[in-house]
């Protein structure tokens, strides 16, 4: 295979048979989905994930994305579960165990450990009848038909199948928790998308210089202003109220349009009813503003009155944008 052609004809089988086989899973969902969820979420411990090979990579996915979510959650490889790492394990946790045949060695020797725990145990496979699936107290069906890989041997939809059950738990207890976007931004501060839901305009516009000229400000100490900021803008102010906008453009348009500004004002050349958004509205508002008007810039208020700009720059470097 070395034509494009035939690259995308696979690819494009690959993506069709995972999708189909995700779609499968929908028809394996019963009874012991809902009691699993309910069980972790009335759980006074954590959810212990764990599983061997690729299983074991999908299980530190699961673990994110449930801690991510208000579930929490650790990761415990099996193979060093059975070398020290079993003490991970505490009285109320709740243990997941992922492993497409359900019968591999490490699963095997790890599973009666489990049980004599006393701790309740899921096991997310494809195989129900296996060793794994005959001694969980609830099985999460993850069986697919074929792997993606055209010997049918590397895992890949497995895995896909396993992450789509695992994000599926996660989703169900996230809405049993009433997780809001509040909670969302508490466990992501650093991330753009937490950004998206704690970063106020005050947040970015406080950074920025305020640029203002009066109404009768005349257009040369105008350009100075505008220079200045860096912020390609100036509000026009009278009594701490903005009356209008000079941008860049109004400057480069009045150029084409007079001969001689020498005697022009702010007045003359402003745009009046800017666009403007309140200091404490989101981030995300002000850049929803920008991008619904084409434009690069708010005025900000505070209680009515100016209190300076934010740009698309501030939103584009805290990767809002």
């Amino acid at each position: 295979m070395n034509t494009k052609e035939s690259i995308i004809k696979l690819a494009k089988e690959t993506i069709t048979l995972e999708s189909e086989s995700i779609k499968n899973l929908t028809a394996l969902l019963d009874n012991d989905f809902p009691d699993t969820v309910e069980l972790i979420y009335k759980s006074k411990g954590r959810v212990i994930i764990t599983g061997i090979g690729k299983s074991a990579i999908i299980a530190t996915k699961i673990v994110a994305t449930l801690n991510s979510t208000g579930t929490p959650a650790v990761f415990m490889h099996a193979a060093d579960a059975i070398h020290g790492d079993l003490g991970l394990i505490l009285e109320d946790d709740v243990v997941i165990c992922i492993s497409k045949s359900g019968n591999t060695p490490e699963i095997k020797v790890l599973v009666p450990l489990i049980k004599n725990a006393k701790n309740k145990m899921i096991a997310i496979t494809g195989n129900k009848d296996s060793f794994l699936g005959q001694q969980a107290d609830f099985v999460l069906n993850a069986f697919v038909q074929k792997e993606a890989c055209p010997n049918n041997l590397a895992p890949t939809t497995s895995t896909t199948a396993q992450l789509v059950i695992g994000d599926a738990l996660a989703v169900c207890l996230l809405e049993l928790r009433g997780f809001s976007s509040k909670d969302f931004a508490k466990y992501h501060p650093g991330g753009a998308l937490g950004k998206k839901l704690y970063l106020r305009v005050h947040d970015l516009s406080s950074v920025n210089n305020k640029p203002q000229v009066a109404p009768d400000t005349n257009v040369k100490q105008v350009i100075i202003q505008i220079s200045e900021s860096m912020l390609g803008v100036t509000a026009v102010v009278e009594n701490n109220n903005i009356v209008g906008i000079i941008t860049d453009g109004d400057l480069r348009r009045m150029l084409t349009k007079v001969d001689d500004f020498s005697k022009l004002t702010a007045r003359d050349i402003m745009s009046n009813n800017p666009k403007r958004i309140a200091e404490d509205a989101m981030a995300v508002d002000a850049m929803e503003i920008m991008e619904n008007n084409g434009i690069s810039q708010l005025l900000v208020e505070h209680d009515g009155k100016y209190a300076g700009v934010v740009h698309i720059h501030n939103l584009i470097k805290e990767g809002i944008l």
